[in-house]
């Protein structure tokens, strides 16, 4: 089951910290990077649910992203449904898509899974664009964000839409760990471990995958809401296996299974993306040979390897401090 120690919860609170004197503080290309790190963030935790605690490696979180775009500019824009109700019904939706996926792909296993994430990904991104509702190539334009003027918002302004997308953040990330440590989050783990056991202690692990598969697609459709909302245009290039691939890539950089990891992936993956490519348009090549070098140093990510070398320390230096004043107040009533 999930847990929290010393060092996430302190990796959580420097990260909030930093993103909001970033809000308050950036210019506008600052606060359109930071937006970029917080939308991604969101899409590696939807990721991260189901591969570093279910071992299902997806390849098709970015047409799941897609798709949560696409239904929101669809219902908004075409249908002329609210915007509330719309980021709703988008969310709904691909959440409802993700679980087909997760049921149709849950009895293949390894290789064969990504293949068949990647297949239901790549079909939807080839539908989307030949679909000649979805605008084909030229996507879809006047997408709008909530209106919050009734509490005195303005998300067409830069820096409340930043603020917005945190307060999303957050939430994504308190639903994540309060799925986790639900009984459908136990049953997960004993699915990655055992599923032979499970399955002969009577647990459907079908369900339990394909479960676990729609609250994760619930997430990335939010995502896809949340970009959408951004740059107020999608074109079907959000849907493309590339986008999962790149999701897959900050998860396995920031820290497979530990949630926080693809925080400071997401973060340390956009920073890194614009600063090179300001260098060289190479800069793929200066993100690949880090990611090379942090698989080949057997460390979880960016994240895992700063938890195994200062987390234990951490936990074992706050005990120690706990016992000692606890020891202290027992000396001094007596």
């Amino acid at each position: 089951m999930f847990r929290h120690n010393t060092l996430r919860y302190g990796a959580l609170v420097l990260l909030a910290a930093g993103a909001v004197a970033h809000a308050v503080t950036a210019g506008y290309f600052g606060l359109e990077i930071l937006t970029e790190i917080l939308i991604l963030a969101i899409l590696v935790l939807a990721l991260d649910i189901v591969a570093g605690f279910g071992g299902m490696v997806s390849l098709c979180h970015g047409a799941l992203m897609g798709v949560g775009a696409y239904a929101f500019a669809l219902l908004s824009t075409k249908a002329g449904i609210s915007v509330p109700l719309s980021m709703v019904a988008a969310v709904a939706i691909t959440g409802a898509g993700a679980w087909v996926v997760g049921a149709v792909c849950a009895r293949s296993h390894g290789i064969y899974f990504i293949m068949a994430t990647l297949a239901f990904g790549q079909m939807a991104y080839s539908y989307v664009f030949e679909a000649p509702v979805f605008g084909g190539d030229d996507g879809l334009g006047g997408i709008s964000r909530p209106d919050l003027s009734l509490v005195g918002i303005d998300l067409d302004d830069s820096r409340s839409f930043a603020l917005f997308c945190l307060a999303a953040l957050t939430l994504v990330y308190g639903a994540a760990v309060i799925t986790l440590r639900s009984g459908l989050g136990r049953s997960l783990s004993g699915v990655m471990h055992n599923a032979q056991r499970m399955r002969a202690l009577g647990l459907t692990v079908w369900r339990v995958k394909a479960d676990i598969f729609g609250v994760s697609g619930m997430i990335a459709g939010l995502a896809g809401v949340l970009a959408a909302q951004h740059s107020m245009y999608i074109s079907p290039g959000l849907l493309n296996w590339t986008v999962s691939g790149e999701a897959l890539v900050v998860v396995i950089l920031g820290g497979l299974g530990t949630l926080v990891g693809p925080l400071v992936g997401a973060a340390a993956f956009v920073v890194l993306k614009h600063e090179v490519s300001a260098l060289t348009s190479y800069w793929h090549l200066v993100v690949g040979s880090i990611l090379i070098a942090v698989v080949l140093s057997r460390a979880n990510g960016i994240f895992g390897w700063v938890e195994a070398r200062w987390g234990a320390k951490l936990d074992r230096r706050l005990a120690d401090s706990t016992r000692g004043t606890e020891a202290q107040e027992v000396t001094g009533d007596a």
